[in-house]
């Protein structure tokens, strides 16, 4: 058996409509295996809509499976939904567009489509448009004032799309009184309570975390998603999202695909969840499968073919490695004078907590950044290159970190003489606001004493030019000020106008500027408390931590003054307040009356009524460890390096040859008199509303030859080199962050790769020897490969594209990590040796870097013990804290932890206990035929869908005359046919061997490694092995023989072990037969019973039926095979001892049983 090969190629199976779609589609191979449902239902789309292609033959099966399940009602009285799954670039939105066409020429005329962006809300009305349905008028929900949406001071809409973000969708006025001061009771009104018109969930995976894992709570999104769907019964539903169906949890709002509730086998949602989590890697395709079967599914990708990527290793110059060390060494520094600094000064748990919750995301930005930053150089000259080629390219980043270069202006009264750097910004505002000691400049004020008389005068000059007054507002000129406003509109009144959103960042028009990842760090940089657990993974700060980022900017905007002070108050307004306190008794009257209550107010609210104040020596020396940091920082932030985005536009050519489609305001700039400066993105007559789209305009017409996206900003805009646009030259795109997640890479690249394009892209990753990013780089590029993309280079002969390989995040990596880390500490024998070649103790070492960045704890009192931290078996926040770590300390780390995950994925293959995922039966060249069929057909919530249970036979053997060809086709000196030195039984095992690698290379590279050249195995009973064998390790076994020498014994195995196991053949007796019982081993002919089709519904009865056999056999194993016939079947291995129990359970209430002889 292999690991199964990923994709195949898509035609619609029963829809014979429309013209064929313009590009090649892919569809994965389990779902392949699965006929979607009949079609009966009657379109009312135009004819000339379909005739042109405007819809094609693809999207038409999308939207009239839609339509068909619509007509179905679930058990519990609500309407069935539909979920597309289709990748990006297929062109969901156009699908969309036609389900609404569809509905509104049955009458339908209200529709609701709920997106991530605002931008799209102009794509929405391009597809209604294109497909003839451009009298249907898209209106944003953001623009209306909270009153009905039908009355007149909203325009009296009445019919038509109203589009709407996920952000805006929780929308709430803060004005009393009001019947409808939140967006979903407006929606509820507008559509009214028999409403049974189409409702879009476009990009839907934005509502996850409904039923979010451990303590966190649902988010607001989630729930508002659910009301929707619960108040409006009728409506017709459509989940859209690529990612639907891969991840159970997130499919929790999901509530119309009808697998739990009422008439289903899981009375409710943790029940369906319980089952699969039980299940094992493969169950999600089962899953699927089943919803294609019930006709409540459709998912299909565009092919990579014409695609190629090239991963270019960019190394580390001497001069970076000892910048990035000597970062680390900074940190290490920090790190200790926060512990100190919060001991000295008596810091309650509570601001501790919310201190290191800072302190590590920042770790995290500031390693990220500069992980980036070792590769911009390189970036740039590819980018010049391709553009002299003909090329066009777009960068992808994650984030622009705008809010670093906001703070550094406000700091230089808008003044500057270079680049802001992002990585110190980083470092420079985490001390300055979260360090545990008070603000000198402002105590001093508050009492009302002279700064001066308490410090030196160098202390001063030195504190005047690091000190930064949080409540001091500068003015600028007018252009900085408005960028600056993104720090103050958190706070401003809201006003009930239309487009002025509380909930959605104040301006949810905007949206697009506020990206995810911006918006994350001003939360994070305004002091909200962040979770200490919660590390994004190293490569992709967009990662799927358990905040909804749409809850975060809600929580950002709506937070009140008096919440603020009580939950999110830095270090600064908490000691200020202890020390005022006491202070204030000595001084009198000197105190500023109104700024004390305001510290008065935050010591009652925070203090712990235990708390004693700090001494004011403790007090005056953490003030001065926190001085000494800044001056620190300064000296390091000389050689940081500068913004990203800042530095691709500067050296692409400045912003008029680069179009920027981020969520900045505004960007620092060199003029061509060499001075830098800071300017508004927003451009005469265009506002920031639009400079995105009008961005991507200019790169479409080529007016501009590079694009630069940020992840959020970019969300649903094409840039494929498409057949409309004048720019039709090949993109080269270029990742410069790697998403540790291949779906979440596929996504992002969905941005150059679409439907309708001249020519397929290029992508190019680019990584650095940091953090095992080489490791990220080859998941992804299997996934391409799988999809199939070419690689630049040669592809081995033997590769089977084994994910499993390169895949981290599971239990098997969990426990790896674990077994490491309590190696580190002593508590456990090393599983694998360390590093033979490093020069000193590799586990002290490891141990003190694990210590320096709060992984590994000192046990106070107890000298050489050691302690982990409570996650220290957590991948992500694992791969995010070793960038801490000195550069060659994370390598040689990382590679110990992979070495030990090898040896424990090797351990449970041996133990056959390992999870494989789905397995391919038939790709080694088994024989595979139908022997019977049991056909059970059974109602489901919306249907009647069959389960079946197929018996297949397998024939592996490998005959004479087989083997003799094989073997004349060999040329390796060392390949052929050999017997094995021991004799058992009077009987040898023959075997044919070929090598991996072909013998066409010079003497001294086959001297070299001819010991380790691997072969791959043959034997007459079970043909291709498994297992490949060195040189070495074959020459021990085995001698090598002629065909004539071989033949016997060949024919003798290959005849015995149609009847005869192996353990027959070998010692003339077996156990198992002995016993009673069959034995199969080493048969060339095996029996499998795989259980088949709708499989959701008898869940719990197939499984009480394993669970009664063996724990082996409990575990449902995901196969797939291609029989002779070419008939494909994915299902479950049941064994043959269960069978019998199967068939009756199934047969009890079936509609009807069917059986079929072959």
């Amino acid at each position: 058996m292999r690991i199964a090969e990923t994709y195949a190629d898509y035609m619609p199976a029963k829809l014979k409509l429309g013209r064929k779609h313009p590009d090649p589609v892919v569809e994965t191979a389990s779902l392949s295996s699965v006929e979607p449902t009949d079609v009966w239902y009657k379109f009312s789309i135009p004819d000339e809509t379909i005739l042109s292609g405007a819809l094609s033959a693809l999207q038409l099966e999308s939207i009239t499976y839609a339509s068909q399940q619509h007509e179905h009602l679930l058990p519990d009285g609500s309407r069935a939904g539909f979920l597309i799954g289709d990748g990006a670039g297929v062109g969901k939105g156009r699908t969309i567009a036609g389900i609404i066409f569809e509905n509104y020429l049955k009458g339908r005329k209200r529709a609701i489509w709920i997106s991530v962006s605002n931008d799209l809300k102009y794509d929405a009305e391009r597809d209604l448009k294109d497909i003839g349905a451009s009298k249907i008028e898209v209106h944003a929900l953001n623009k209306f004032k909270y009153t009905k949406i039908s009355s007149t001071a909203n325009g009296n809409v009445k019919k038509g799309v109203i589009f709407s973000t996920y952000a805006a969708l929780i929308g709430e006025s803060s004005q009393t009184g009001g019947k409808y001061k939140s967006r979903i009771k407006q929606l509820l009104q507008w559509c009214g309570q028999d409403f049974d018109g189409i409702i879009i969930f476009d990009e839907c995976h934005r509502a996850k975390n409904l039923c979010p894992s451990g303590s966190s709570k649902p988010t607001k999104t989630g729930l508002t998603v659910l009301e929707l769907q619960n108040k409006l019964p009728k409506a017709r539903v459509v989940y859209a999202s690529a990612t639907g169906a891969s991840e159970p949890r997130n499919m929790a709002y999901m509530v119309r695909l009808g697998m739990w509730g009422k008439g289903t086998p899981f009375p409710d949602f943790s029940d369906f969840i319980t089952a699969v989590d039980k299940r094992g890697v493969g169950v999600m395709e089962i899953v699927a499968m089943d919803l294609k079967l019930r006709g409540m599914y459709i998912a299909r990708q565009l092919s990579f073919h014409g695609v190629t990527f090239k991963i270019d290793e960019v190394s580390l110059s001497n001069e970076f490695i000892k910048l990035y060390d000597d970062a680390v060494k900074l940190w290490v520094e920090a790190m200790e004078r926060f512990q100190r600094a919060a001991d000295l000064i008596d810091a309650e748990n509570r601001m501790k907590k919310t201190m290191w919750g800072q302190f590590w995301s920042s770790h995290q930005r500031f390693f990220k950044y500069m992980c980036i930053a070792a590769k911009v150089k390189h970036a740039i000259n590819v980018a010049r290159e391709a553009v002299k080629c003909g090329k066009c390219v777009v960068i992808g980043l994650q984030s622009t970190g705008e809010a670093r270069t906001l703070e550094q202006l406000e700091k230089d009264d808008g003044e500057l003489n270079d680049f802001v750097s992002t990585a110190k910004g980083v470092l420079q505002t985490l001390v300055e606001k979260h360090f545990p000691a008070p603000d000198r400049s402002r105590i001093h004020r508050v009492l009302g004493l002279n700064m001066t008389q308490k410090l030196k005068s160098e202390e001063k000059k030195e504190q005047d030019s690091k000190n930064y007054n949080i409540n001091n507002k500068r003015k600028f000129d007018r252009q900085t000020s408005q960028s600056a406003k993104k720090k103050s509109y958190v706070w401003s009144t809201e006003r009930n106008l239309s487009d002025e959103e509380k909930r959605n960042g104040h301006n949810s028009s905007t949206e697009f500027k506020l990206s995810r990842s911006d918006s994350e760090e001003d939360i994070l940089s305004n002091g909200e408390i962040s979770n200490p657990s919660s590390d994004y993974n190293p490569f992709d700060s967009d990662s799927d931590s358990d905040v909804d980022p749409w809850d975060r900017r809600k929580k950002k905007a709506t937070i009140k003054q008096k919440k603020i002070s009580k939950k999110t108050c830095n270090y600064q307004n908490k000691v200020e307040g202890m020390l005022t306190e006491k202070v204030c008794n000595n001084y009198g009257n000197k105190c500023n009356k109104s700024e004390i209550s305001v510290i008065d107010e935050i010591t009652i609210l925070d203090a712990e009524p235990q708390s004693l104040t700090p001494s004011k020596v403790s007090i005056e020396l953490a003030c001065r460890m926190k001085d000494e940091l800044l001056v620190k920082i300064d000296k390091l932030g000389e050689k940081l390096p500068p913004n990203t985005l800042d530095q691709l536009i500067d050296e692409l050519g400045g912003p008029e040859n680069v179009a920027e489609m981020t969520g900045r305001k505004g960007r620092i700039v060199q003029t061509e008199d060499g001075a830098i400066q800071y300017e508004s993105r927003s451009e005469v007559d265009i506002p920031l509303e639009t400079l995105n789209l009008i961005e991507k305009q200019r790169f479409m017409d080529g007016e501009k030859t590079v694009a630069i996206i940020s992840e959020a900003a970019s969300s649903g805009i094409s840039l494929q080199s498409d057949r409309r646009a004048r720019n039709q030259m090949r993109r080269v795109h270029i990742t410069l962050e790697l998403p540790w997640s291949a779906d979440r890479a596929i996504q992002q690249f969905g941005r150059t790769h679409r439907s309708n394009q001249v020519n397929a892209p290029e992508y190019l990753f680019l990584i650095s020897d940091l953090a095992g990013e080489r490791r990220f780089a080859s998941v992804v590029a299997k996934r391409l490969e799988s999809l199939g993309a070419l690689t630049h280079g040669d592809r081995r002969a033997t590769e089977t594209r084994d994910l499993s390989q390169f895949n981290i995040d599971n239990k098997y990596g969990r426990t790896a990590l674990e077994a490491v880390m309590k190696t580190i500490i002593g508590s456990e024998s090393a599983l694998v040796p360390p590093p033979q070649d490093y020069m000193g103790d590799f586990f002290k070492d490891v141990a003190e870097a694990l210590i320096g960045v709060g992984l590994i704890y000192k046990i106070p009192n107890i000298p050489r013990e050691l302690s982990l931290d409570k996650d220290y078996n957590n991948i992500s926040k694992f791969l995010n804290r070793i960038l801490g770590m000195p550069v060659e300390l994370q390598n040689r780390l990382f590679k110990y932890f992979t070495d030990t995950l090898h040896a424990i994925i090797g351990q449970a293959k041996k133990n056959g206990r390992f999870d494989m995922g789905i397995l391919d039966l038939g790709t080694s060249g088994e024989r595979i035929s139908r022997v019977r069929l049991f056909r059970f057909l059974r109602k489901h919530a919306t249907g009647i869908a069959p389960t079946e249970l197929h018996v297949v036979q397998v024939e592996r053997g490998i005959h004479w005359s087989e083997a003799i060809e094989r073997c004349n086709s060999l040329t390796g000196s060392k390949e052929g046919f050999y017997l094995s030195h021991q004799v058992r039984n009077g009987k040898q095992t023959a075997i044919l061997a070929v090598a991996i690698e072909s013998d066409g290379r010079n003497k001294q590279q086959k001297n070299e490694s001819k010991k380790n050249q691997l072969f791959m195995l043959y034997r007459p009973n079970t043909g291709l092995q498994l297992r490949q064998e060195t040189l070495d390790e074959l020459e021990r076994k085995y001698k090598k023989v002629s065909s004539e020498e071989v033949k016997f014994h060949w024919i003798l195995q290959y005849n015995a072990s149609c009847s005869t196991c192996s353990h027959a053949y070998w010692r003339g007796n077996c156990k198992n037969i002995s016993m009673g019982v069959d034995c199969e081993v080493g048969l060339r002919r095996r029996i499998y019973n795989i259980l088949a089709g709708s499989v959701l519904s008898v869940w719990s009865r197939v499984e009480n039926i394993l669970s009664t056999r063996s724990s082996n056999d409990s575990k449902m194993q995901v196969i797939r095979l291609r029989t002779e016939d070419n008939i494909k079947i994915v299902g479950t291995l049941i064994p043959k001892r269960c069978i019998e129990c199967l068939q009756q359970a199934l047969a009890a209430d079936a509609e009807k049983v069917e059986e079929q002889h072959f």
